[in-house]
């Protein structure tokens, strides 16, 4: 069986990745606290229609896995982008999203153990071609961090979906909605 696969999408994801890991290299060197670390952990997702959906929309539980790098810009921010594989989107089989994502997180220390984080977020969706869903989507994310010990942290996060991921064709528009509860290890 051949693969449908548009060569455009192959070069911006390349592009994506390769833009991630010259960002991560650019900060390095700026940074005087730097950690990287994995991440991992459930996701609790869904899309919110207008109009509402003509069928039953229910949620889909997935997951989440990545690395991440954490670059102190001030005793008291953090900049920490991401690069994370999720499952989002519903349960319907037509809505069911898998993405690439980047996660451009602001972390603000409140204490010694607690982090509220807030960024943007792009996501390359992984699979499918021509499918009705468009290749990028747009998201906000905000979420809390407790850490465990130095290198331990256990996180929430809520993603709100910023942009249309139907196609300019589709009748309807569809924006993902995520809930992440996730564990690290910082190196």
């Amino acid at each position: 069986m051949l693969l449908n696969i548009n060569p455009n999408l192959l070069i911006m994801k390349k592009t994506l990745i390769l833009a991630v890991l010259v960002g991560f290299s650019t900060i390095y060197g700026f940074s005087q606290d730097t950690k990287y670390g994995v991440r991992a952990g459930l996701n609790i997702s869904n899309m919110d229609f207008d109009p509402d959906a003509t069928f039953v929309n229910k949620h889909r539980n997935g997951f989440m896995i990545g690395f991440f790098g954490e670059f102190g810009l001030s005793k008291s921010v953090l900049f920490s982008p991401e690069l994370q594989f999720s499952s989002e989107g519903g349960k319907d089989e037509a809505i069911r999203l898998d993405y690439l994502q980047v996660p451009l997180y602001l972390k603000f220390r409140l204490s010694e153990k607690f982090h509220l984080g807030v960024g943007p977020q792009v996501g390359v969706k992984i699979h499918e071609y021509e499918d009705g869903i468009r290749n990028f989507a747009y998201s906000g994310v905000g979420g809390l961090e407790f850490k465990i010990s130095h290198q331990l942290f256990v996180d929430a996060r809520y993603t709100v979906g910023l942009s249309n991921v139907l196609d300019d064709d589709q009748v309807i528009e569809a924006k993902n909605s995520n809930i992440q509860f996730g564990f690290g290890f910082k190196f």
